[in-house]
């Protein structure tokens, strides 16, 4: 039996939609009321439900946080800098993708438990079509800030919360996310959370922005404000073009401001401001357009290498990783496929979308999978999708596939070689004629993608243990591209001091790094590579007590001796050949070697030691002198 207050609930919406427009005063607003229209009737959800929001397995959180990366590590700052703004009044935050899952998460420790029961958790899922109106489900839908309050929402389950949500867009006016602030507890006044609305909203237009400028390192981008003081710490309208003036991307102040002004969107920045007064606008202090209402500061076109890959400006990037991403940017569109091969954590998915990124598609979809992070019977849905009632449990709408939402833009298959063999089948069929049909779809649809996949496995040998189809890995592997692991790479120290900038920048933190830590980590074997190092920092960053981190603020297994190390002393390990190659390049001088391995020469003696290589004149185990 309903609960009285949850039982109210269930009468009031069926009065008010089975009365809805002869009631003179509706209850709950338009965009409400249209929103329990669709959850009755089209969702066919119980309004009564006192079940709260489905929650994602760790796997399937983990994945959408990995093709996410880039947004979470963007947004986290933001949203830290709006939850110390908001929780002094009990309220947590979240930010989802654009599917409504939550994947990232911010809530007082006191007020922790509270959340959880009332659904506001990580990996809650708030799509309307599960869980009818909420508010982010109505972002979702409306793509415009909403309030839902209390017995705003349509399940009885979440008629005590109150939400207040924001959309974040991407430069190109897709959906990013939803950045949202909810309450277990509030006035039962709507008007209370109109200072709360403002916030999400300023929030979610700084991580727009962020991302913005992130996007665009490579392109010319234009910052404008009616009020000169403006341009450069919080500009209204963000305008970014090529070298040939091909408008590529906008913010949504700036694609509205195009709109009201041209009635579309121009294609060339010609058409929008006199190219004049846009070479002026580079100055020392922002410039008026003449014609517009708008002070402004041009900033031209910068190298855009990715954290995960370049270690600072470029100038100090492996120089393996930096000729295969020159290589792969000239054959990407060449309509080649591309093969990266690369141990786990070595950054294969952040090399693809630099290679996406610098391509003629930039401006279109990059979505990623990865084949080994979700269970066997979800990979075919996500990649296909599925029409309405194709099997139970679908969705009421249907889902887009993956290869659907990446049409005119780039397919990332990460772990392509844990794909089972039946959809390679399929796969190599979408690849073949350029069509997908959803699952329960009785036509084809047409899609153009280009197709970059990544392995940690030889997929040729995979091929001859009839494992993996050989016409797909032909059709996969255009060109092939080796990434090295963490522990051969000769950018390793700057590499570890860019990461520690974000992480601790991420916690709102200036932290250097002792002496002692940092020759920890540049002898560290790193066998989870780029990932693996990230996490160590944001640890670090995490427990460190003061303005440095040292030695003890390291994970255990790092600072210690591993077992994967001592193991390691075998004639074919990758680290040991490494060090007999420098070794013998610089004619067993141990101090130029150490140097060309980006390693000190105490890490140095200790590796060969471990790997039991003789050092001439030495016997084993005794340390070389110096040289």
């Amino acid at each position: 039996m309903l609960p009285a207050n949850s039982k109210a609930h269930v009468d009031c919406v069926s009065r008010v939609l089975r009365n809805a427009g002869r009631l003179p005063d509706a209850p709950v607003p338009e965009l409400i009321l249209d929103s329990w229209r669709r959850s009755m009737d089209e969702f066919r959800l119980d309004p009564g439900s006192l079940q709260g929001p489905r929650i994602l397995s760790q796997d399937l959180l983990r994945e959408c946080r990995e093709r996410a990366e880039s947004f979470l590590r963007i947004a986290g700052e933001e949203v830290s800098r709006l939850h110390g703004r908001v929780r002094g009044a009990d309220y947590c935050v979240l930010l989802t993708d654009a599917q409504g899952r939550t994947i990232d998460y911010r809530v007082e420790a006191a007020i922790r438990s509270d959340c959880r029961r009332a659904g506001l958790y990580l990996g809650t899922c708030w799509s309307e079509g599960e869980e009818g109106t909420c508010g982010v489900a109505a972002v979702l839908t409306n793509g415009v800030p909403v309030t839902v309050h209390k017995r705003d929402h349509f399940r009885a389950a979440f008629i005590g919360l109150t939400c207040s949500a924001a959309p974040v867009f991407d430069p190109q006016g897709g959906l990013l996310g939803v950045l949202d602030v909810s309450a277990v507890e509030s006035p039962d006044d709507r008007r209370s959370q109109h200072l709360i609305r403002q916030m999400v909203v300023q929030s979610a237009r700084e991580i727009e922005n962020a991302f913005f400028m992130h996007s665009t390192r490579g392109q010319w981008v234009l910052r404008a404000h009616a009020a000169p003081g403006y341009v450069d710490s919080q500009p209204d309208y963000l305008f970014a073009w090529d070298n040939d003036g091909r408008v590529l991307a906008l913010n949504p102040a700036a694609r509205r401001y195009l709109l009201q002004r041209h009635g579309q969107l121009p294609r060339h920045i010609g058409e929008v401001f006199e190219l004049d007064a846009l070479r002026a606008a580079g100055d020392a202090s922002p410039t008026r357009l003449p014609g517009h209402e708008l002070h402004v500061r041009l900033s031209a076109p910068r190298r855009a290498v990715s954290v995960a890959l370049a270690a600072g400006d470029g100038a100090e990037l492996d120089p393996r990783i930096a000729e295969n991403l020159r290589l792969a940017v000239r054959v990407k569109d060449r309509q080649l496929p591309l093969l990266i091969h690369g141990e786990t954590g070595a950054g294969k998915e952040v090399f693809a979308r630099q290679v996406h990124e610098a391509s003629a598609r930039r401006d279109k979809p990059f979505v990623a999978l990865n084949c080994a992070a979700i269970p066997e019977s979800l990979i075919e849905s996500e990649l296909f999708g599925y029409v309405a009632g194709a099997f139970t449990g679908a969705s009421g709408k249907g889902m887009r596939g993956l290869l659907q939402q990446a049409d005119g833009g780039t397919l990332f298959l990460d772990e392509i070689g844990d794909m089972p063999l039946a959809l390679q089948t399929r796969l190599l069929r979408v690849l073949a004629e350029g069509e997908v049909a959803p699952l329960g779809a009785a036509r084809r649809q047409a899609v153009d993608i280009q197709v970059i996949c990544a392995s940690h496995r030889d997929l040729a040998a995979l091929v001859a243990a009839g494992a993996f189809r050989e016409d797909l890995y032909f059709r996969l592997s255009g060109a092939r591209f080796e990434l090295p692991p963490l522990r051969e790479r000769s950018d390793k120290l700057a590499l570890i001091r860019r990461l520690l900038d974000e992480e601790a920048t991420r916690c709102g933190l200036r932290l250097g790094l002792g002496g002692a830590a940092l020759e920890c980590l540049l002898g560290y074997r790193w066998p989870g590579n780029v990932r693996q190092l990230r996490h160590v920092l944001r640890y670090a960053c995490a427990i460190c007590g003061g303005d440095s981190i040292h030695l003890d603020d390291l994970p255990p297994d790092v600072r210690g001796e591993t077992p994967a190390l001592a193991e390691s002393d075998h004639a074919d390990c990758p680290e040991r050949q490494s060090l007999l190659d420098a070794l013998v390049r610089h004619r067993w001088k141990p101090g130029p070697a150490a140097q060309a391995l980006g390693i000190s020469r105490a890490t140095l003696y200790r590796r060969v030691n471990q790997h039991g290589i003789e050092m001439p004149g030495k016997r084993r185990g005794q340390a070389p002198g110096p040289r």
